[in-house]
């Protein structure tokens, strides 16, 4: 592959050298770090290519370009920006003094989903035998979190989940950004929308979140649960609102808890609220791992309330490969879901 250079990039580009990596299909991830070299992900972690961007100046002159086209600010007084592009690529930028070896981009390329239940078994990313209980998870109308690091992959499980939802059922997504694209007829998207460079014109999940239970959704989708929406969920959960989800950001199941009163703590919420609330809405928690090029489903959890707080109790556990091992709650979760 040869070296490319800016000033090669074709005159109207966005991304300019970068529309290429970002047009590959097999690119989830495009990483500028300054004027020290640019990483793609292909899905098998992060290789470098030969790409010149031509210096620090013009990086930093594309993060701003980028940044102005996003409707955003970028300079020494703002000096982050996390948006959405006008193509659908997310943008996230930060430049110096905060970042002192340059600019550095990283751009999200967000894609139609193209796993459904079905290809996620055959590519080996679900345990065996799962199948059957996660599309029981769907018709039981059970509400449950899909958790997992960075790249985990749960945006990919969730869009797969919805996919199987009934075609006459209305699913409401809330999201920061919209990155969930089920394959179902009968999706309203609501997206939540940051201050302008004046500061003004913020929407918040949270406020989403109670605008979304004024459109009669039969499931309540939270893309991205991460601040002070969580209350808002939770209590929609607690109001009739049956077969609700949302994905969290946590390093394994057992954290759960712990990352819900942090979350509730934003919104003014004690921890045995946290606990309480949290324990009559959610069913089950579906933990995935990332292990090099893979991602699968490592762990099936139940969530319930013991007299220390919140408790989420492992089901079945799966290192990626091998059997399942099952544990105490296993039949509580079968039984949950009507399972024989």
């Amino acid at each position: 592959m040869s070296t490319a250079t800016a000033g090669s990039a074709p005159a109207g580009w966005l991304l300019g050298p970068l529309q290429s990596l970002v047009d590959d299909p097999a690119v989830t991830d495009v990483l500028v770090n300054g004027a020290h070299g640019v990483w793609v992900d292909r899905g098998n972690g992060p290789v470098r290519v030969p790409l010149d961007l031509g210096g620090e100046p013009a990086v930093r002159a594309l993060a701003v370009r980028l940044a102005a086209a996003a409707g955003r600010r970028l300079d020494e007084g703002r000096p982050w920006v996390d948006a959405r592009l006008p193509d659908g690529v997310r943008l996230h930028a930060v430049v110096p003094p905060v970042a002192p070896g340059g600019t550095h981009l990283s751009l999200r390329v967000l894609r139609p989903e193209r796993f459904d239940l079905a290809s996620l078994d055959a590519a080996g990313s679900l345990p065996p035998g799962w199948l059957p209980i996660l599309e029981g998870l769907v018709a039981s109308r059970a509400a449950f979190l899909v958790t997992g690091g960075t790249g985990a992959g749960k945006t990919t499980l969730l869009a797969a989940l919805l996919s199987i939802v009934p075609e006459r059922e209305r699913i409401v997504l809330v999201e920061d950004v919209g990155e969930l694209r089920p394959r179902h007829p009968h999706v309203v998207r609501l997206e939540a929308r940051h201050a302008n460079v004046e500061g003004r014109g913020e929407v918040t999940l949270a406020e989403l979140t109670r605008q979304a239970l004024r459109m009669r959704p039969d499931r309540l989708v939270v893309g991205e649960c991460r601040g002070p929406e969580v209350r808002d969920l939770l209590a929609a959960l607690n109001t009739g609102h049956a077969g609700g989800c949302a994905t969290l950001h946590a390093n394994a199941a057992v954290e759960v808890p712990a990352r819900l009163e942090a979350l509730g703590s934003t919104a003014g919420m004690s921890a045995s609220s946290v606990a309480a609330q949290t324990a009559a809405a959610f069913d089950a928690v579906l933990h995935l791992r990332r292990s090099h090029s893979r991602r699968y489903l490592a762990e099936l959890a139940v969530v319930r309330r013991a007299a220390g707080g919140l408790v989420v109790e492992p089901a079945a556990t799966w290192p990626g490969g091998g059997p399942v091992e099952h544990h105490a709650a296993w039949r509580q979760l079968r039984e949950r879901l009507g399972a024989p």
